[in-house]
């Protein structure tokens, strides 16, 4: 609605802007949550109630010291291979990770073909079962 068209305008100046007696509606308001006059008439139940009630609490890290890592896991790879060859069979797959944007390789699930991996962090379990399917990782530097 267009300021010009509330209530309130034509109802200023009216002394009692529609809320009959005078004190009314006086103390109350949409603060949000904080109570009404702490910083002022009520500054007193502050200091003697309620000592803290301004204070801060605790500290927040900034969102920039918070790095998301996108993993894969070495079960998600037979997947990840069959799509990139386009189902063709061959006999080594050499997979960059850091370039499919993923930051490390996690060792949950089983791999069947071997496959050389450059990725910039990998997990000892990862690392042992793509060796063990005849395959290789190279670790990159990043």
């Amino acid at each position: 609605m267009p300021h010009r068209l509330r209530k309130i305008r034509k109802l200023r100046g009216s002394r009692t802007c529609g809320y009959g007696r005078v004190g009314q509606h006086r103390k109350s308001g949409t603060k949000g949550e904080r109570k009404v006059g702490r910083h002022k008439h009520g500054w007193t139940y502050v200091v003697k109630y309620e000592p803290d009630y301004f204070r801060k609490v605790g500290f927040t890290s900034p969102r920039s010291l918070y790095r998301q890592i996108n993993t894969i896991n070495v079960g998600e790879l037979n997947d990840l291979v069959y799509r990139l060859t386009s189902g063709k069979r061959r006999a080594k797959v050499t997979i960059n990770l850091s370039e499919l944007g993923y930051d490390k390789l996690l060792g949950k699930g089983r791999i069947t073909i071997p496959v050389t991996v450059k990725v910039s962090s990998c997990s000892e379990i990862a690392a042992r079962k793509i060796e063990a399917a005849g395959g290789q990782v190279i670790l990159e530097e990043g």
